[in-house]
């Protein structure tokens, strides 16, 4: 402890230029960074809210397991689509995407759009089957 309160007082401009930086991410990651939920809550919130479940996966993956009463819009035709979630714009929506990544992204453009309260599904629908929880397959 002694050697890294001697380094700071040594190299404060240094020192300095670290803690700015950690800061600087620190705030990048919470502003970029969208509300997610477990499958729990999910469920909880298609239950007691209404939720609207958007999943921007792939159709040939929505078709192999999806939740129940979701809306497949894949997320690179999003934008184009968008007009299909206007009619749900005062429920809450609960994006869905393979492994809880994509999701962020079509959280962004929702917002964009002029939808609130819309939250992702932490782990995506592969959280979803770990936790045993059901889909519907066509």
């Amino acid at each position: 402890m002694a050697q890294f309160i001697e380094f700071i007082s040594n190299h404060p401009i240094l020192s300095g230029m670290w803690v700015v930086t950690l800061l600087a991410i620190i705030v990048y990651h919470s502003r970029a960074a969208s509300r997610s939920i477990g499958p729990q809550q999910a469920v909880m919130m298609i239950n007691r809210e209404g939720a609207i479940v958007v999943d921007v996966r792939d159709k040939k993956e929505f078709d192999q397991g999806h939740i129940a009463g979701a809306i497949n819009i894949p997320l690179v035709k999003l934008k184009q689509r968008m007009a299909e979630l206007n009619k749900h714009k005062d429920k809450p929506k609960l994006i869905v995407c393979k492994m809880g990544q994509q999701s962020g992204a079509a959280i962004k453009s929702i917002e964009e759009a002029g939808h609130g309260n819309a939250v992702k599904l932490a782990g995506g629908i592969s959280e979803w089957t770990a936790r045993s929880f059901p889909l519907i397959q066509k």
